[in-house]
């Protein structure tokens, strides 16, 4: 059921619309069949396509997409990245800082667009979010409240939590960023705080079983593209522990996932398509402000609670944006 939106601020750069005026655009969209490639496609992406459709482009009338696989894993993202720049595509797009930092080590000119970044100027994907200055732009998921709000939120969720764990993936710059600020926000607010690693889907039964040995009240959860690409088993191994988990996006959630506050995934794939039709009219992307979260969504699944044992209260479900039953 949808519930009433949680509206975040706005900062950094211009604000650009997530929605795509179709009739306007459709008038003046390139009459080449233009080539977008995508590295990992998942049904995430079904929003950038949405937003393409909406700004008038047709698939096989002037729009094409070209998917490489590479499921977050480092060494194949390159691969991926290298074989679309070669072909070449008219713009690269990409979901999260690996792959962005793929897409630009394989190429400085090809135009693209990264969208759900972590901090796009610490990994060296733009110079400024106002000012890219290079061939990449998009949008980041960071926001500085994130972090302490997202705490503030568990202790609402279960009043007893005083231990969270985290689990990331050092490798990922942006899980540095999250790490840094989850860390940060636990010591003011007087939690316990453990971070495990897991640098593939193999550590994942070790990340569990060190996790275990300090009980973590709850989970929170990256949105690494490698956890990402095994979520299902991250989520059977928060069911074998019984432990509550806390993730990004509402697709986690649906899967299985206790809950998830974060920015609004869809809105941000949507709002990569509205760079890529700026990029296909013409604009450079060192012109395209990159942008930070505009919505934040809150999404709770009653089932997975009922499962671990665990009740919510009415007045915590009436803030949600979604609850699944």
């Amino acid at each position: 059921m949808k519930r009433r939106e949680l509206i975040a601020l706005i900062g950094g750069g211009a604000i650009v619309p997530l929605a795509l005026p179709s009739v306007a655009r459709a008038q003046q969209r390139p009459n080449k069949i233009a080539r977008i490639g995508i590295i990992d496609n998942s049904p995430l992406w079904e929003a950038y396509r949405e937003g393409l459709r909406s700004a008038g482009y047709v698939e096989g009338r002037n729009i094409s997409f070209v998917y490489r696989a590479a499921e977050g894993q480092p060494e194949r993202l390159a691969t991926a990245a290298a074989d679309l720049a070669r072909l070449p595509v008219d713009v690269i797009a990409t979901y999260g800082t690996p792959a962005s930092r793929a897409a630009r080590t394989a190429t400085p000119s090809i135009p693209i667009v990264a969208i759900a970044v972590g901090d796009p100027v610490a990994a060296g994907l733009v110079q400024t979010l106002a000012h890219p200055g290079g061939n990449v732009t998009g949008n980041t998921i960071l926001s500085p409240d994130l972090g302490p709000k997202r705490l503030q939120l568990l202790r609402e969720v279960i009043p007893s939590a005083a231990r969270v764990a985290l689990l990331w993936n050092p490798d990922n710059l942006s899980n540095r960023m999250i790490f840094e600020q989850l860390r940060d926000a636990a010591a003011a607010q007087n939690f316990e705080f453990e971070a495990v690693e897991a640098h593939s889907a193999s550590d994942l039964e070790d990340a569990f079983t060190t996790m275990m040995r300090k009980r973590p009240d709850a989970v929170f959860v990256t949105s690494d593209p490698i956890l990402q690409s095994h979520m299902q088993k991250v989520i059977e191994l928060l069911f074998r522990y019984g432990l509550p988990g806390m993730f990004q996006t509402r697709d986690n959630v649906a899967a299985g996932g206790l809950m998830a506050y974060g920015p609004s995934f869809p809105d941000m794939f949507s709002q990569g398509a509205f760079f890529t039709d700026k990029i296909l009219h013409g604009v450079k992307p060192a012109d395209l402000p990159v942008q930070t979260p505009q919505r934040f969504l809150l999404v709770f699944n009653l089932k997975t609670a009922r499962a671990i044992g665990l009740k919510i209260s009415d007045k915590v479900l009436l803030r949600a944006d979604e609850v699944i039953e």
